[in-house]
């Protein structure tokens, strides 16, 4: 007679487990709004950012003392004394804590919606916000006046009031006027995605050109979002205004205060545009110093956090910053390498791309795309774990078609090969068929990549024999290092050697021929 007992001891324990998993679970979302969970947004999986992973083997990425630096200062919850006034919202310093999302989709599958939406959470979080949830609407069209619909935005409300929230980041662009409108109905600070970008490439940026490319950018998005507020900051109006007899082109205190704000952008952006276009000779003879000395280029393009400078730290041990968040890293740089039989190029990492990418942002960092339109080749690396890695492929082809490099020869690169399932590669590989798979942390793939890199530079097609007197070994220096050494004999008058070079070469060459 134990059995039946043992059975129900068993049933009695199955149960209570049930009951104990089921309250863990009502407590989980108690708010009822648990969509996002903090930590949970970003694009990839963690992964150790310098000196040796947890399998002890080495990364390639270097000491990481930029990382360090960064992860130095973080935000702390709840501890500002900012008033919470949000009708002062753009004169304050933009901080991000407790975050709703929200986002309309008018074409594509709710999947796509979902992937934006969780991109906005990664770039949120990159930013050093909390996100707590996101609500999405299907509409034909955004609402005119509040973005969301009049339900949806008071819907909107009772979230941002039940969690707590003291942000609402929209997934588009908004207008001036949808952004004060939607402040006025959930009664916290409303900002779009170009701010929260703006805030990323503020917050990151090192170089003093970066630094004014990114606050050009951020003037030009603000410039045209001044207002005032009350009867202090009271705006031009005509007629009997608020019937206070106030007549025709009355001018209020606030007007001249708005006039002020204005004339001092606009000076503050013309001298930063002198500052940039000031930088620029230097960056062109530098650019022109590889041109002479024919050193071809690869530009690294992609979508941002595809691991662009986690392939050149593997290939060249350049040591760049690599941390798993959006635009970790935004300045170019560029690390010389060699091919197989000698020749030297060198590897840009340029800036990463992102849909609905800020025009601003396109414009200011202009001079960064140049890299990649005056580069010989262009390694287009993409996130092969990412779920839509077609949308990435088209963003960061529209950019660089804006940057004028649509006929450059382009490499298309899957990275995160060791994420990627069989199945995926099968579903990659018909997406780009000419496409290699790559892995910055593991090395799979880096020596297939270097030698149909090596086949795709410009190579010298110019056969020289020349006698180059021993007074000028510079010039035999550059045919070992960018040319193709075919033979070399060193005679009483010189060294006598016979190459493969470039047409601008081979003019330097002409008064040493022996033919």
């Amino acid at each position: 007679m134990a059995a039946p007992a043992n059975a129900s001891a068993n049933d009695s324990a199955n149960d209570s487990a049930t009951v104990d998993r089921i309250l863990q679970r009502a407590e989980a979302r108690s708010s009822g709004y648990a969509l996002f969970t903090p930590g949970s947004a970003l694009a990839v999986n963690d992964r150790s950012a310098g000196g040796t992973d947890a399998r002890g083997t080495h990364n390639h990425d270097g000491d990481q003392f930029d990382l360090a630096d960064r992860q130095a200062l973080r935000r702390v919850a709840g501890l500002s004394t900012e008033l919470e006034d949000v009708t002062e919202v753009e004169y304050r310093q933009l901080r991000l804590e407790n975050v709703v999302l929200i986002g309309v989709y008018t074409q594509g599958t709710i999947t796509d919606a979902e992937n934006s939406l969780h991109e906005l959470a990664a770039l949120a979080e990159t930013a050093g916000a909390a996100v707590l949830d996101g609500l999405l609407q299907r509409r034909a069209n955004p609402d005119p006046s509040t973005y969301f619909g009049k339900g949806k935005a008071e819907e909107l409300a009772g979230v941002v009031k039940a969690l707590g929230a003291d942000t609402v980041i929209v997934d588009s662009e908004l207008a001036p006027s949808q952004r004060r409108a939607l402040e006025d109905i959930v009664k916290v600070k409303v900002i779009d995605r170009t701010a929260v970008i703006l805030d990323i490439f503020s917050q990151h940026a090192k170089s003093r050109e970066g630094k004014a490319q990114v606050e050009l950018a951020q003037l030009e998005y603000l410039l045209p979002r001044l207002r005032g507020w009350g009867e202090s900051m009271s705006r031009q109006a005509g007629g009997q205004v608020g019937g206070t007899g106030a007549g025709m082109g009355s001018r209020g205190p606030g007007e001249t205060k708005i006039e002020l704000d204005r004339r001092r952008i606009h000076t503050r952006m013309s001298r930063l545009r002198k500052q940039i276009a000031a930088m620029k000779p230097a960056r062109e003879a530098k650019r022109a110093n590889r041109k002479r000395n024919t050193v071809p280029s690869v530009a690294i393009a992609g979508y941002t956090n595809a691991g662009k400078s986690s392939l050149l730290n593997r290939i060249t041990g350049a040591g760049l910053l690599v941390e798993n968040a959006l635009f970790a890293t935004l300045d170019a740089t560029v690390r010389r390498t060699q091919t197989a039989d000698g020749r030297e190029y060198t590897f840009v990492d340029t800036v990463g791309f992102v849909r609905s990418l800020p025009t601003q942002l396109v414009e200011a960092f202009r001079s960064t795309l140049e890299e990649v339109a005056d580069a010989d080749v262009i390694v287009h690396v993409v996130d092969g774990s990412h779920p839509d890695p077609a949308s990435q492929l088209t963003t960061v082809r529209e950019v660089i078609g804006e940057a004028g490099a649509r006929g450059i020869p382009e490499l298309v690169v899957f990275n995160k090969s060791d994420l990627i399932s069989d199945s995926d590669r099968i579903v990659l590989r018909g997406l780009e068929p000419n496409s290699l798979f790559v892995s910055a942390r593991t090395g799979e793939g880096i020596d297939e990549l270097l030698i149909v890199l090596d086949g795709m530079l410009p190579t010298p097609s110019i056969e020289v024999d020349v006698l180059v007197p021993y007074d000028r070994g510079d010039l035999v220096s550059q045919m070992h290092q960018h040319s193709t050494v075919l033979s070399t004999e060193y005679e009483e008058g010189g060294t006598h050697v016979r190459a493969l070079v470039n047409a601008e070469f081979e003019a330097q060459l002409v008064e040493f021929s022996t033919t």
